[in-house]
């Protein structure tokens, strides 16, 4: 078997799930068991969540793949009183499900958590309807929905928990296979809020789930030379950060990274907030081109598009030089 056919098999294997760090599976059983009122619905997503059947076989339900179907049912469990949480893939639970999502979920405020597994470029080798790279451009725009991306999966348990009492739905867009831990231990991260993971004063990465763990590497490599940047984990999308980007204008120079496409992502968030507050920091987006992406794993998708630490090192020179 090929290393791309075992990657793909991988997903949807429950045997190798198993044997693979599961975060999102343990988490969401420890809810389950928390809480009674906490139900998890799978859009094809069973492989990763042994451990909640195990817990309680009652409240998981497996909707195959019918994912538009899965938050409207989401909607209807939330209505009768729980908590349901929602396992997809990225591609389709988000970009596939926006009307469900806006009329069913957002626009009635159920309390529905959709973790959107597979964000980016994870599924690249199925092939380019497989690249999930607008979600957030369209999520950002749907009133009542909180939007957030955990960075590494320190992150994504205290997203998962600290979202569970959020009034209305949430979207978790989760990113995989980062082979740097970003945060030592759980972190505490406030509704809305940016964490700093890195200070600095003579330019600012803003950045978003796999683009946090590039750019603290990268700016590890300008440390030794002497610069200082500070890096920020944009784990909140909606709510944004606004004080933490009027913050960041201070330096002069922001970038930002993302595994998403160009517009309409992080950085079209930051240069909105950055005209809205009349500031003149000078910003560049590090992001996914707005042309017909490649196929292919995604290590080397994130190589292709310069999603690496040397990539964002030469636009952070770039940002420093100008």
């Amino acid at each position: 078997m090929s290393n791309v056919t075992s990657q793909m098999e991988d997903v949807f294997s429950e045997e190798a799930q198993a044997h693979s760090p599961n975060v999102v599976g343990d988490e969401l059983a420890r809810l389950v068991a928390a809480h009674p009122e906490v139900v998890v619905l799978s859009a094809d997503m069973g492989a990763a969540l042994g451990k909640v059947r195990e817990v309680a076989p009652e409240r998981y339900f497996d909707l195959g793949i019918a994912e538009t179907n899965t938050m409207s049912v989401a909607a209807g469990l939330a209505a009768s009183g729980f908590v349901p949480y929602v396992v997809s893939m990225a591609p389709f639970g988000m970009l596939k499900c926006a009307e469900q999502i806006r009329t069913d979920l957002a626009s009635t405020k159920m309390p529905v958590r959709i973790v959107a597994r597979l964000s980016g470029l994870a599924m690249g080798f199925f092939g380019a309807s497989h690249h999930a790279i607008e979600d957030l451009a369209i999520a950002r725009t749907i009133t009542n929905l909180t939007v957030c991306a955990p960075s590494d999966s320190a992150s994504t348990i205290a997203l998962l928990r600290s979202t569970y009492d959020v009034d209305g739905p949430v979207l978790i867009r989760t990113s995989e296979g980062i082979a740097r831990q970003v945060y030592d231990a759980v972190p505490t991260i406030p509704r809305g809020c940016f964490v700093e993971v890195r200070p600095g004063d003579d330019a600012a990465v803003i950045a978003t789930g796999v683009g946090v763990s590039i750019a603290l590497e990268a700016a590890e490599v300008l440390a030794g030379e002497g610069v200082q940047v500070r890096v920020l984990d944009a784990a909140y999308l909606k709510p944004l950060d606004e004080r933490a980007v009027v913050a960041a204008a201070g330096t002069g120079r922001i970038l930002t990274v993302e595994e998403h496409h160009v517009m309409g992502g992080l950085g079209t968030m930051v240069a909105e907030v950055l005209g809205r507050h009349g500031l003149g920091a000078r910003l560049e987006v590090h992001a996914l081109p707005d042309e017909d992406l490649e196929v292919g794993v995604p290590a080397a998708l994130l190589e292709r598009y310069g999603l690496t630490p040397a990539g964002v090192t030469a636009q952070l020179r770039h940002l420093l030089a100008g």
